[in-house]
């Protein structure tokens, strides 16, 4: 049995009520927003409510949002750092996305969903690896994507394309060895190639 987005909405507003920011239904796909102060109540119910039963976590990410919507007043109400779980409901076969977003400031927190879905695990410590949100209460939250040394968050939007640090073999020392990084910005414009007709293509 197939539950369709509408119904999924509309039981998950029924269900949890005021413990929802808000459920929006697009493009065939229903997005729950919740506040870190109840996420982990809410994750509990999402998996264990016989008429919900979202037994798998199928993807966690993180979401920077600083210059989201340019300039505009909702860019800056909003906070910068989200985490978006996807899940699964093999009873009823359909998807949820929930979004919580979390506190300001250089480390942004949120509860780790590991003792809900162990499979959270490894996407909590990505999360963590490439945005610096930290999952409180994960057993393990270690760099899993970049070496141990790396500096600073490489998702994160103020992450400077180049980096900070650039590695290579040193054959004196025989060890790779760290520097700064040698790439000089440069300035890339698109070459224009006109043809015997004057119109470009």
């Amino acid at each position: 049995m197939q539950r369709n987005p509408v119904e999924l909405a509309n039981k998950v507003r029924i269900l949890l009520g005021g413990k929802v920011l808000g459920v929006s239904e697009a493009f065939g796909e229903v997005t729950v927003e919740v506040d870190p102060s109840v996420y982990l109540e809410v994750m509990q119910k999402l998996r264990d409510d016989p008429s919900l039963c979202f037994e798998e976590l199928i993807d966690l990410c993180g979401v920077d949002y600083a210059g989201y919507g340019g300039d505009s007043e909702n860019s800056r109400d909003r906070k910068r750092f989200a985490v978006v779980v996807h899940l699964l409901s093999l009873t009823f076969n359909c998807r949820l996305r929930v979004r919580v977003f979390a506190g300001d400031g250089e480390m942004p927190e949120v509860p780790s969903v590991i003792e809900i879905w162990p499979s959270a695990n490894w996407f909590e410590r990505e999360a963590f690896d490439l945005y610096g949100i930290l999952f409180r209460g994960h057993p393990d939250l270690r760099r899993i994507l970049t070496d141990y040394g790396f500096v600073g968050h490489p998702f994160r939007k103020d992450f400077p394309v180049q980096g900070y640090v650039e590695m290579r073999y040193d054959e004196k020392e025989r060890r790779v060895v760290y520097q700064p990084v040698t790439i000089e910005p440069r300035e890339i414009t698109p070459r224009v190639v006109r043809h015997s007709g004057g119109g470009e293509k």
